[in-house]
């Protein structure tokens, strides 16, 4: 199934393939701030729609999840990355995502203060 979303402006759009599942919620210390709930997919499944161009990047700690954000409103949509087995990966904000019901999820607690 193909899922549309947005930053809050619109000027970055995306779909991505799969089937939405448990969401993710990870206390590091970005995530806990941003408040995003998470969905990890194939990177090939994502597909960047408008804006690639505008995508602003940002980086930290080990330097290895690359935070995708608009510059104009400031809203973290996706973020792109590699698992533990060194596949590329990207994480969705299901936040982001056109009629997601999340009150419905089953959220999943991620330690990730701890790596």
């Amino acid at each position: 199934m193909s899922h549309h979303g947005s930053c809050h402006c619109g000027a970055v759009t995306f779909e991505f393939d799969g089937e939405i599942g448990d969401a993710v919620a990870c206390n590091c210390s970005i995530c806990r701030r941003k408040g995003s709930l998470l969905m990890f997919v194939p990177r090939d499944a994502l597909r960047i729609t408008a804006g690639e161009d505008r995508l602003a990047d940002y980086t930290f700690h080990r330097h290895s999840i690359h935070h995708r954000f608009c510059p104009t409103c400031g809203i973290h949509p996706f973020g792109e990355g590699t698992d533990p087995k060194g596949n590329a990966m990207a994480v969705v904000n299901l936040r982001c995502v056109d009629g997601v019901d999340l009150d419905a999820l089953k959220v999943l607690a991620f330690d990730g203060l701890s790596l």
